[in-house]
């Protein structure tokens, strides 16, 4: 690394100019995905805390899913279940203890309602964070603190009467914030809405352990087959996500962004580290003319990109992260090993790609170049 190290020794404004640009990168990439991150959480985190391999819908997004009672009766009397618990999700409007707990005929045609002094959630009927009894809902602290209320105050939805209490831990469903309740109290609510058919949201189960493949048909085969059935799709609790209409959507724009950010870092330090090693070439010659191998130059060169990279990646990490945590509580933003860490290495790896195409002025230097033949 003689020439590498003598080089950004002498020509430090250039080293800073490189290292500052994909400091600057980098800083975009980790703000892009801690931002992407922390929307995706409001989207998604009441979902992912569900229990269960399997949740099973009945129709394409969890807000259009309403499960009869025959459907969860095909799958809690199917010998492939080993356990099934019933899921309620409704989104309308808890008021709170100033509000006017008579106001069932509020409610809108798609479940929502208005209430000067409520706010909207989602509520989860059944869920393992519900209240054991009922009467009670159980508050994410955002949704508290919208309300104004703490543990045993009271709220009501569609005029039923609920005791809170304040989870530890904020939960959200499709960026709205998710209140937990008993399913007969999801059921009391679905009545008053006038859908007494709607005996469940989603279910979550898991696979019974001596579940085997029969006749050749595997067991997830045989799963499929029972969701055929039952008019009813069964996914991984992870492919589930897709099934939240507003993540889906929102989560492909943010990812796309992301992706193409990283192929424009990859062809910028590409770009910037051809120039540089092309205004070497005259020294790389002298050196291959003194008998210095091919392979130890581009190891030379490979060594000063992966110094420039470490640099201004490391700098564009530390100052996301530090960023992170000051806008945490006003934005959502998470800062995590994959919204820090991962960019990280997939910056570094992707701009060495990218230098590793300017190599080529290395490995095709003329000796006779030093001699001054070519000049």
């Amino acid at each position: 690394m003689f020439l590498a190290w003598r080089d950004m020794r002498f020509a430090r404004g250039r080293f800073a100019l490189i290292t500052g640009v994909v400091l600057l990168m980098t800083l975009l990439i980790g703000l892009l995905s801690g931002l992407t991150g922390g929307l995706a959480q409001q989207n998604i985190s009441a979902v992912r805390a569900l229990d269960g391999e399997r949740v099973v819908l009945a129709a394409e997004t969890f807000d259009e899913s309403e499960l009869t009672d025959s459907q969860v009766e095909a799958w809690s009397d199917s010998d492939l279940v080993e356990s099934v618990r019933e899921v309620g999700i409704l989104r309308f409007t808890i008021d709170g203890p100033e509000a006017d707990p008579g106001r069932a005929d509020a409610a809108t045609a798609d479940g929502t309602g208005t209430s000067g002094s409520g706010i909207s959630a989602a509520m989860f009927g059944g869920a393992s964070d519900s209240p054991s009894r009922d009467g009670q809902v159980a508050l994410s602290p955002q949704a508290a603190e919208d309300l104004g209320v703490g543990d045993d105050d009271h709220v009501s939805v569609l005029g039923i009467d609920l005791a809170v209490d304040v989870l530890d831990d904020d939960r959200w469903y499709a960026h709205t914030p998710v209140a937990y309740v008993t399913m007969n109290d999801w059921h009391d609510m679905q009545t008053r809405l006038g859908r007494d058919d709607v005996a469940a949201t989603a279910l979550t189960l898991d696979v019974s352990s001596g579940a085997a493949d029969a006749g050749g048909t595997s067991v997830s085969e045989q799963i499929d087959a029972l969701a055929d059935e039952s008019s009813t799709t069964a996914s991984s609790s992870l492919s589930s996500l897709l099934a939240i209409a507003s993540f889906r959507s929102e989560i492909g724009s943010l990812l796309m962004m992301v992706g193409m950010l990283f192929g424009i870092s990859a062809l910028v330090v590409g770009a910037f580290f051809t120039v540089w090693t092309m205004q070497r070439t005259g020294d790389v010659a002298v050196l291959k003319a003194l008998g210095a191998s091919t392979p130890s130059l581009m190891r030379d060169a490979l060594g000063q990109s992966l110094a420039v990279l470490i640099a201004g990646v490391g700098g564009g990490i530390l100052l996301t992260a530090a960023l992170g945590l000051a806008v945490s509580g006003v934005v959502p933003f998470i800062v995590a090993w994959y919204t820090t860490l991962l960019p990280a290495v997939l910056l570094i790896a992707l701009g060495l790609v990218g230098a590793g195409f300017a190599l080529r002025s290395v490995t095709q230097a003329d000796p006779l170049t030093a001699l001054g033949t070519a000049r």
